[in-house]
């Protein structure tokens, strides 16, 4: 059973991946906030479930016990959706996704746990397959860059933001893993999901209050749809990810941590994102010191 929720987790997971990046519109500079509001609704309606149907125990006390994580964890998230406006799904998820090699490095250097071999290799894996696939995107050749966007449907320019947005999400989640790693030795799992779905319920209504009553923009079930049905992929990951993990970590952490692969498969099926093979190279360092990662959880 563990295999399938973890392949439920790897779906829906990169699923959200691909509808926040359709519904993350370059001309659209309120995106990333209407993403919040859509993620928060849906996990907002969760965690009202949790509550009031499971009976998950919550109080003020824990709410706020797990507010630092989830601002943490929130913030890379709402820091992933503007990145999405300038740059490839095929570039930014697996540097976002690279967040478990620097929650490892963190961990190391300032909670005193230690890493073997295999796991010093992985990250390194990761940095260096991160930091080469900025270098690519850089240095690649204007016209050579156009040619192959020739066949997506939204052209991008280089810049230095394009990249530096994932690996600030990057940087950020690895904080909020390892701020978890503390808080949850004091606070039950399922509470401080929800309590991370709650904090984000309040964040979305937030969003709502800021874009459609002070900035006055206009909400359409056409321009907006992609974002729900990315919330919809992110609640449902995150509901599979835990009873995956909970039954059979070991396994299930590897076949997880890999969902960044397709999410580059369904930005080159669905969205016609192309990336040179050096993109793809370093792309593949990346994958690989992630899943050693997850194999070693």
């Amino acid at each position: 059973m563990w295999f399938w929720l973890a392949l439920v987790a790897l779906l829906c997971w990169s699923g959200s991946d691909l509808f926040s990046k359709m519904g993350s519109r370059p001309d659209d500079k309120f995106s990333h906030l209407k993403m919040v509001m859509a993620v928060g609704l849906v996990m907002g309606l969760h965690a009202m479930y949790e509550i009031f149907v499971t009976g998950t125990p919550i109080t003020m006390g824990d709410f706020m016990a797990y507010l630092p994580v989830s601002l943490l964890y929130i913030g890379s998230m709402i820091i992933g959706y503007v990145g999405l406006r300038y740059i490839e799904l095929s570039i930014s998820s697996p540097i976002c996704n690279s967040s478990g090699a620097i929650a490892a490095l963190g961990c190391f250097l300032f909670l005193g746990q230690r890493m073997n071999g295999l796991q010093t290799f992985a990250v390194a894996l990761v940095c260096i397959g991160v930091f080469g696939l900025g270098l690519v995107e850089m240095k690649e050749d204007d016209e050579l860059r156009a040619k192959r966007q020739s066949t997506a449907n939204v052209k991008y320019t280089k810049s230095v933001l394009a990249i530096l947005l994932p690996v600030l999400y990057c940087i950020i989640d690895a904080a909020g893993t390892v701020a978890d790693s503390l808080v949850l030795e004091t606070l039950n799992e399922n509470t401080a999901n929800v309590a991370y779905e709650l904090t984000f319920l309040f964040m979305g209504i937030i969003s709502f209050i800021y874009v459609v009553f002070v900035k006055k923009e206009k909400l359409t079930i056409k321009r907006e749809s992609p974002k729900f049905i990315a919330a919809i992929f992110e609640t449902a990951g995150q509901f599979a990810y835990i009873f995956a993990v909970g039954a059979n970590a070991i396994a299930a952490a590897p076949v997880i941590s890999a969902y960044c692969v397709a999410s580059v498969l369904w930005s080159r099926i669905f969205l016609k994102e192309k990336l040179s093979m050096r993109h793809y190279g370093m792309i593949t360092i990346c994958v690989i010191g992630i899943v050693i990662l997850g194999t070693m959880e």
